[in-house]
């Protein structure tokens, strides 16, 4: 594991910004201190689980991908996602999900590894996805991973966001996300945002509390506790984290690399 340097990108799915403090997110805290963030970052409309991803993964709005609800259906006018371009370049790719229709982010192939189990409704349902990461990169290496936990948004329909249940959930999660973080080799680099955040038991409006979410990057070529000015949205995603893997950014995405957050 010394010299391996994978960039991994862990999904929160529905973490507030403010949730951080008062669930007391302490491996997340540490995460901005080690690296550049922001907790005004934006999601897309709809702000619902699978838009935005397939926005994340290809970095154009619903809009132009025409993904509206959690329903997949193959793009009018296909383009490649981040699994294709880094594929395409030969980096091996690996997802750990707990939400079946992830299965859609990229093309058959694109994945070298790819683990699944319906967990996200589960109290405990993110604790298993990342015992298997921490096997899989350790054993296989691979130079790009996604990790999903989807149970901090179960949370918040159940019990509504911001509540005692939410909160709580949160930080199981940061728990999780600290035990990942413990196992990645130092050289790593490591993006942890939310897809949207949620007001009461719902999501998918343009609100504030729905649109807003943390957004938080930390490795060698990130800037050490920098709280970053300039606006960042979930099409950033792609283009920065090509930049990480050191890949092109393919030319029909409309996003940018957060150049803020990378040291010069």
């Amino acid at each position: 594991m010394a010299d391996y340097a994978p960039v991994i990108f862990v999904m929160i799915d529905g973490l507030r910004p403010d949730a951080i403090a008062p669930a007391g997110c302490r491996h997340l805290q540490t995460l901005c201190e080690r690296g550049a963030w922001t907790l005004s970052a934006r999601s897309v409309l709809p702000c619902i689980t699978l838009p935005c991803h397939l926005s994340i993964f290809h970095s154009v709005p619903p809009t132009r991908h025409g993904i509206t609800t959690n329903t997949f259906q193959p793009m009018a006018r296909p383009l490649p996602g981040l699994f294709d371009q880094a594929n395409l370049y030969n980096k091996r790719c690996a997802a750990f999900y707990n939400w079946e229709p992830l299965r859609d982010l990229g093309r058959p192939e694109s994945l070298h590894y790819a683990w699944y189990r319906n967990t996200y409704m589960s109290e405990d349902g993110d604790d298993e996805v990342v015992d298997v990461a921490i096997d899989v990169l350790a054993r296989h290496q691979p130079d790009f991973a996604f990790v999903y936990l989807g149970t901090v948004d179960t949370a918040g329909h159940f019990y509504g966001w911001m509540s005692e249940g939410y909160l709580r959930q949160a930080q199981r999660v940061d728990a999780q996300l600290g035990r990942l973080l413990r196992a990645l080799p130092p050289a790593a680099h490591v993006l942890v945002h939310a897809d949207h955040g949620g007001l009461e038991r719902s999501h998918g409006a343009d609100t504030p509390e729905e649109m807003t979410i943390p957004w938080v990057l930390a490795g060698p070529q990130v800037r050490p506790g920098h709280e970053i000015a300039e606006s960042v949205t979930l099409l950033d995603t792609a283009p920065t984290l090509a930049r990480l893997l050191d890949i092109p950014v393919h030319p029909q995405w409309e996003g940018r690399c957060v150049e803020e957050a990378l040291s010069a």
